[in-house]
């Protein structure tokens, strides 16, 4: 599966596209007042302006070659800070074949950069917001894991890669993954909660080409 665009909400937008354009360098794809989107490789990054009163967040992921993860550490410790997990911004997913570093963007989002072992995308290149190469990860929070896979593997295709239908349902595979979980669960490695927000996402999937609205999450398959 490939994530083609997320589209998120977030309070204070000019913080957030400053961050995203300026201080990481992802080229501004649109400005228009109420939105923007910056270009993450093969995907796009969308925020528009909250219309609640709360401050939504999320968790995304984002693939960077497979070789860079300490390049990436050593990067993103100039730009902002980093959230570190047992007192090591490095963190080891043996389990996936790989390595990953987190941040905060200015809205509280949780967003990972992962270097997936298993995908063959070396690069010789010096790091920087070019080795982006696309989301590869979108966390749905739901109240029933269960209930929310059964959907997306009915109408899109996809089917459990990693974890399980109870606390942790990895679904698709290492180029795009819908990271469900129940809702209340911290976000790794945080203390935040999950928490269910009005979310939209542009994918390519293998199964055939439906689109799934229901909720807070809409799911529309690209072309």
């Amino acid at each position: 599966m490939k994530i083609k665009e997320i589209e998120l909400y977030a309070s204070e937008l000019n913080k957030q596209k400053h961050f995203y354009s300026r201080v990481l360098g992802l080229n501004l794809a649109s400005d228009k007042g109420s939105y923007f989107s910056v270009d993450i490789g093969a995907s796009k990054l969308t925020f528009l302006e909250s219309e609640t009163a709360s401050d939504p967040y999320y968790h995304f992921a984002i693939n960077i070659p497979e070789n860079k993860i300490a390049e990436a550490i050593e990067w993103l410790s100039k730009k902002t800070t980093l959230i570190e997990h047992e007192g090591n911004s490095l963190v080891n997913f043996p389990n996936w074949n790989a390595h990953s570093v987190y941040f905060y963007d200015p809205a509280g989002n949780i967003v990972e950069l992962i270097a997936r072992h298993n995908i063959s995308n070396r690069s010789d290149a010096e790091f920087d917001s070019g080795s982006f190469l696309s989301i590869s990860e979108i966390g749905m929070p739901a109240t029933s894991v269960n209930n929310l896979y059964s959907l997306v593997s009915s109408m899109m295709g996809e089917r459990l890669w990693w974890g399980n239908l109870d606390t942790f349902a990895a679904v698709g595979d290492e180029e795009g993954l819908f990271i469900i979980v129940p809702t209340g669960r911290n976000w790794f490695p945080t203390n935040k909660p999950c928490n269910i927000y009005p979310m939209t996402l542009r994918i390519r999937s293998k199964g055939a080409a439906s689109s799934l609205d229901f909720g807070n999450y809409k799911i529309i398959h690209a072309a």
